[in-house]
């Protein structure tokens, strides 16, 4: 997130940072991560966190936090941020793997 940028509080029912990302650390009930666009195992029917707080929540779900860029005024722009920035960090990966095969 930009310096100039602050954190908000999540948008009640929202949950796009646990469907639209990967994540590649182990989740409880996702012991091998979670791929992109899937439902995290611990993301209630009303879109809440179940390990909010707990010990056993992954660190890069505990750094992550929400602005204003990425949950804009909806969760559909939230969803839709995530999953393009999904896809462009998909796309450096694939490069600099594919540099690194060289």
């Amino acid at each position: 997130m930009p310096k100039t940028e602050v954190a908000i509080n999540c948008r009640s029912g929202c949950g796009a940072c646990c469907i639209a990302p990967s994540i590649s650390s182990a989740i409880p009930g996702m012991p091998t991560g979670k791929p992109a666009g899937v439902r995290c195992a611990q993301l209630t029917s009303d879109n809440a966190c179940a390990i909010f707080g707990r010990p056993e929540r992954p660190e890069v779900c505990v750094r992550l936090r929400p602005n204003p860029t990425m949950c804009g005024n909806s969760r559909g722009h939230a969803l839709g941020y995530l999953a393009d920035l999904e896809q462009l960090t998909r796309a450096a990966k694939e490069c600099i793997d594919d540099f690194r095969s060289w």
